[in-house]
């Protein structure tokens, strides 16, 4: 069922000259910005006992702010009682390492069966945050680290930071092609003009910077460690994309397997077989959004990534002399 709220507030003097949308904002900071004007548009919040539906309008201070309105719950999604590897929880979030081959909400050709759902499961009340708390997604088949919120004011705090760029997100991954330093990606990501549920650079698209950093060498491949700016859908898998190192295994972005020159039968058996994009999210560093503590999360490399790093660095290793 969906949760009713009502919260009053008075506009402050140095707020005078605020939007309205920004100073109830100021006021109720557990909701979002966009929240609020949503609320606005639907007539849920009243200045000094009249409804108000114009956002742009200004304030002068001292208006009596009331505000009404409803949470609904995620109750269109299905509880279902699917395992999570939970790294840490506490009353307000909860930081999980995603696997492989799990989609974090439910859509298009997939109804069910994914982190929502599981969260769902495994913590009931959830359904009264918005999308059940989830604060940033990971691609079907890229593994690693989340963070979740498990309340309103939790969520509204981490969408936020995330926002203004306080929270930190680092990762591995295994790229095509031989990188000879780490840089930065500052271009642009959206919609593919042809094909409608990939990315692309796209100079109208929105704003997205992804740091890397060279971690090692191999003979046609490079793993790669990297931090991201802003949190674009498909960023890295773009932006490697875009600098011609596809991901190992990202067949949506360009990366056709490459065979090291005279490789042995097992390694470009493992290379042509990788099925997934080599990309996992290793590290995630942010302030508690309630108790404002520094937390900092890992998340180790998963087998796969391993296996394959071992192999192209015992192909480098043994063909060193090719190389020269």
């Amino acid at each position: 069922m969906a949760q009713q709220i009502t919260l009053t507030d008075t506009v402050k003097s140095s707020q005078l000259g605020q939007r309205l949308d920004q100073a109830v904002a100021e006021l109720f900071t557990d909701f979002s910005r966009s929240r609020i004007k949503e609320w606005l548009l639907d007539g849920k919040i009243q200045v000094d006992g009249e409804v108000v539906t114009k956002p742009r309008i200004k304030v002068m201070g001292g208006e009596e702010i009331i505000l009404q309105a409803e949470l609904e719950d995620e109750e269109r999604w299905e509880a279902q009682d699917i395992p999570l590897d939970i790294v840490y929880e506490d009353d307000d979030l909860l930081v999980i390492n995603k696997p492989r081959d799990f989609v974090v909400h439910p859509g298009a050709g997939t109804p069910d069966g994914t982190v929502l759902n599981a969260l769902l499961h495994h913590y009931p009340q959830i359904a009264e945050v918005p999308r059940a708390g989830i604060v940033h997604r990971l691609d079907k088949d890229t593994t690693g680290l989340m963070v979740v919120a498990k309340t309103v004011p939790a969520q509204t705090r981490l969408v936020r930071a995330l926002s203004k760029r306080r929270i930190t997100r680092e990762y591995e991954a295994i790229a095509i092609g031989k990188m000879t330093a780490g840089g930065m990606v500052e271009k642009p990501i959206g919609r593919h003009s042809t094909k409608r549920t990939l990315m692309a650079v796209n100079e109208l698209g929105k704003p997205a910077i992804t740091h890397y950093r060279v971690a090692e060498h191999f003979r046609e491949h490079t793993r790669i460690r990297l931090r991201l700016e802003t949190g674009r859908t498909h960023q890295i898998r773009v932006h490697m994309s875009y600098l011609q190192h596809p991901l190992l295994g990202d067949l949506a972005y360009g990366g056709r397997a490459r065979i090291p020159k005279g490789a042995s039968e097992e390694l470009t058996q493992m290379i042509r077989s990788f099925d997934r994009q080599a990309l996992h999210a290793v590290m995630l560093r942010f302030e508690h959004p309630i108790s404002g503590e520094e937390m900092e999360f890992h998340a180790p490399v998963p087998q796969d990534m391993i296996v394959m790093a071992e192999a192209l660095r015992v192909d480098a290793r043994d063909n060193k002399e090719d190389d020269i």
